[in-house]
């Protein structure tokens, strides 16, 4: 595991002060840091994706999971 650096832990323990509002306009702008070198073709194939999921499940043609499940299933792999 990658440790924090003594800067980063600081930040956290200040951040956990602030309101919940601040740290998610906070969390905004740190996600959408991370976003600086967005492909547009990846925007694109992700736009597609959707749009043919949203016809699957406008057809009835989606196959459908419980939520529940889907997490369920995702924790018992990644824990």
């Amino acid at each position: 595991m990658i440790s924090m650096s003594e800067t980063a832990e600081k930040l956290k323990l200040q951040l956990s002060g602030l309101s919940a509002k601040e740290r998610a306009e906070i969390a905004y702008f740190l996600i959408n840091s991370l976003d600086e070198d967005i492909d547009d073709n990846l925007e694109t194939a992700w736009d597609t994706e959707l749009n043919q999921r949203l016809e699957d499940i406008k057809r009835k043609t989606a196959i459908c999971e419980l939520s529940s499940q889907v997490f369920s299933e995702l924790r018992d792999k990644y824990s």
